[in-house]
């Protein structure tokens, strides 16, 4: 803020303050349902869509088209937008999530299972490397690499080998040491540290990945004995990223959105197509996306609303470039609704904007990238 002075020759003043905000760019972001969030180079959360159970973390329950910042000036180092919920790692390895906690999935242990509209403390004082918003259940990894859920465990997505809800912390069965975990609609599934991929949770389209069509409610090793860095669940469907940069994805595959040429469901891992390498991998409900070596960006799968990002509104079962031929660094797909954020830190969204959820000022959906107004 500045305060600009005037003179005139006949003596004659005038003044006017001015001040110039200078906008942090993004180092991560994470597409949820309706929602989407990111974090700033300085560790500042914002979220931006709609806000109904207060999954913006801004204190109010008011829908936003752009980002406003999350409450508390707490630095993240990630957040990760779910159903109706967004939870967050702080820089020391705290986790707060806030919004919608019908089931649990906020795991503060709040008796009443009340939304809250700024974060609050995950229970259980955990140190986690990373957590992950899902449909009604949320699951971090600690820096010790254990995985512990919460929330709705219905379909036995928790994984501690039980059908029931939990508001706080519970750990992953199975004593496996992973390096990540994702937590999908109803299932989740994580890596572990020699690159083994495990699933637990509803299972009824295959998307354990187990070369079943059941539900566990404790891991299943994924078939096929690939190797992986790392995986993503959407809502009846998984993919995830070898060690050669590969993607293999399992489970429905109505829209196209298992990527391998056909509509033709999966119980076990099928290599998509196109033979892109991958350097990161993110699904969303009905479709996929991932980022070469060389900061491409391509999507597969469910199309209505232009979340692929290729300038149409079909469906494909292959993989197309998203338009633009911006360099990313990250991209996350979300329920209807895709973000990415490029190396130099711009954050980009396409797809549904009923919510606001592209961030960019407008409620018009967009089938090609479109930029995210930027917070100080």
């Amino acid at each position: 803020t500045f305060t600009v002075r005037a003179e005139s020759g006949d003596g004659q003043t005038a003044q006017r303050t001015l001040r110039i905000e200078v906008a942090a760019p993004f180092q991560t972001l994470s597409a949820g349902e309706l929602i989407s969030c990111g974090v700033a180079m300085t560790g500042g959360a914002s979220c931006w869509g709609e806000n109904a159970a207060g999954a913006l973390g801004n204190g109010t329950n008011g829908n936003s088209n752009v980002p406003v910042l999350v409450s508390g000036g707490l630095a993240f180092q990630s957040v990760s937008a779910g159903y109706r919920h967004t939870c967050g790692v702080t820089t020391t390895g705290a986790a707060y999530c806030w919004g919608g906690n019908a089931n649990g999935e906020l795991g503060n242990g709040n008796g009443s299972y009340a939304a809250s509209n700024i974060p609050v403390a995950v229970s259980g004082g955990l140190t986690f490397r990373s957590v992950a918003a899902g449909g009604t259940h949320t699951c971090g990894v600690t820096t010790a690499g254990a995985a512990y859920c919460w929330g709705g465990g219905g379909y036995g997505s928790l994984g501690d080998s039980a059908n029931t809800n939990s508001n706080v912390p519970v750990p992953v069965s199975g004593g496996f040491t992973f390096q990540s975990v994702d937590a999908g609609g109803y299932h989740s599934c994580g890596v572990t540290t020699t690159g083994a991929a495990y699933c637990w949770g509803n299972g009824y389209e295959g998307e354990l990945g187990d070369s079943s069509n059941y539900g566990r409610n404790v891991p299943v090793l994924v078939s096929g004995g690939l190797s992986f860095i790392s995986v993503a669940t959407g809502n009846f469907h998984s993919c995830g990223m070898t060690t050669t940069g590969t993607v293999h994805c399992w489970g429905w595959n109505r829209f196209g959105q298992l990527g391998d040429g056909t509509n033709v469901d999966s119980n076990v891992p099928v290599l998509v197509s196109g033979g892109l390498t991958a350097q990161s991998l993110r699904i969303g409900s009905g479709f996929g996306c991932v980022v070469t070596t060389v900061g491409a960006a391509y999507c597969w799968g469910y199309n209505l609303d232009g979340e692929l990002g290729n300038g149409a509104n079909t469906d494909t079962n292959l993989p197309v470039a998203v338009a633009g031929e911006l360099t990313f660094q990250s991209v996350d797909p979300g329920h209807s609704a895709t973000c990415g954020v490029t190396a130099t830190g711009t954050a980009y969204c396409w797809g549904r904007n009923v919510y606001g959820e592209l961030g960019d000022g407008t409620g018009a959906d967009s089938n090609v990238p479109v930029v995210v107004v930027q917070v100080p």
